[in-house]
């Protein structure tokens, strides 16, 4: 008995449709950047945090995300580190901030940093979703220049 090892870290596999595997580096970059995560070009919002149901760009259907909770979770999590290390570097460097420009600078700049990274963060777990084939993303339609016959084959 052999066992043979492949590197399946950087693309999904095919699906049992004969799909081609998806790069999920690739998809979270895409879903980073708010754009559909099969194109890259179309964008992933019509609203701040709502995805469209299907790409303007390439008709990639979007809607079988299921991002719920994660995004909101992640980013706490990112906010809460990035305010620490600052308030540890204020609180170290003996900046002596009044209690008034804490109280007010802290929060307006956590606020402003979690609705910069929170579509960020859900474009990306939407992405990742996407390219894993997960929440019925495997059996979605494909966009029809997907559809098109190959290069030699006929149409009947």
């Amino acid at each position: 008995m052999s066992v043979t090892m492949t590197n399946t870290y950087s693309r999904t596999p095919a699906n049992e449709a004969g799909d081609e595997p998806r790069d999920w580096a690739q998809a979270l970059k895409r879903g980073w950047r708010q754009r559909c995560p099969h194109c890259g070009e179309g964008k992933l919002y019509y609203k701040f945090l709502k995805p469209r149901d299907v790409c303007e760009a390439c008709g990639e259907e979007l809607h079988h995300h299921r991002a719920d909770d994660a995004p909101p979770y992640i980013t706490i999590v990112i906010v809460g580190h990035i305010l620490g290390a600052i308030m540890l570097f204020a609180h170290e460097r003996s900046l002596n901030l009044s209690v008034w420009t804490e109280a007010i600078g802290y929060p307006i700049l956590g606020l402003l940093v979690a609705l910069w990274a929170l579509p960020r963060i859900k474009g990306a777990l939407i992405g990742y979703q996407w390219a894993l084939r997960m929440h019925d993303f495997e059996t979605a339609k494909r966009p029809a220049a997907d559809l098109r016959p190959a290069a030699g084959t006929s149409a009947s």
